[in-house]
């Protein structure tokens, strides 16, 4: 495990692409806990990243520092910015999406709407094009909310899917490790002491990250 902080009250790590956020077998806490040598230990996950996405994470050590990160993530405080590789690229290169998402639970899969309605969620965020190369470009998003799949389906819907993103319209790569998305910085107020905290990493330097120097 790729350890960015620890105390008593948070950790901080790079979570692997190919594992889960959740508190099941080989879940990201069960790794955690592996590392700290004690398969009881309090490790609990406050927010998310899917599956096949990779970068920087904060669990909480205790019940309590749980609760007040988890605030912070519904009250917005919580800082979320992540890198993205796209096909195309996005009109305008810099700006707002701002969609209505609906989950459908059944294919597991989050899809732009167009009204209002029983378990529609408004999604934003905002996005800047840092760089294009073959066909392809480097974006960096900022998180106004955080809906389930939000990144992934906005920007197929605008038609520019991540690459690798065969379950959002993308062509799937066999050599990929995961889809193009990665959570590059967080940031939070400690549980304990209030002090902001921020932590930031960059991409692995394997492909489509490597076209970019990033």
């Amino acid at each position: 495990m790729n350890i960015l902080y620890e105390d008593q009250r948070v950790l901080v790590c790079l979570k692997p692409y190919g594992v889960v956020s959740t508190d099941e077998p080989g879940g990201l806490p069960s790794l955690l806990r592996k590392h700290l040598g004690d398969d009881k230990a309090c490790v609990r996950t406050v927010h998310r990243l899917d599956q096949v996405v990779g970068g920087v994470m904060v669990l909480a050590r205790s019940k309590k520092a749980a609760q007040l990160l988890s605030a912070q993530v519904q009250e917005r405080s919580f800082g979320k910015e992540y890198l993205a590789v796209v096909h195309g690229t996005p009109q305008p290169q810099q700006g707002t999406l701002r969609d209505l998402l609906f989950r459908v639970k059944v294919q597991r899969k989050t899809i732009v709407v167009d009204e209002p309605g029983k378990d529609v969620q408004e999604a934003v965020l905002d996005y800047e094009t840092l760089a294009q190369k073959n066909g392809l470009s480097l974006v960096k998003i900022h998180l106004r909310t955080g809906r389930t799949h939000q990144i992934r389906a906005q920007f197929s819907h605008h038609s520019c899917p991540l690459v690798g993103d065969g379950k959002y319209g993308a062509p799937e790569l066999a050599d990929l490790e995961g889809i193009a998305l990665w959570s590059r910085y967080i940031a939070f107020d400690h549980p304990q002491t209030g002090q902001r905290m921020a932590f930031e990493a960059p991409p692995p330097e394997t492909y489509p990250w490597n076209l970019f120097n990033c």
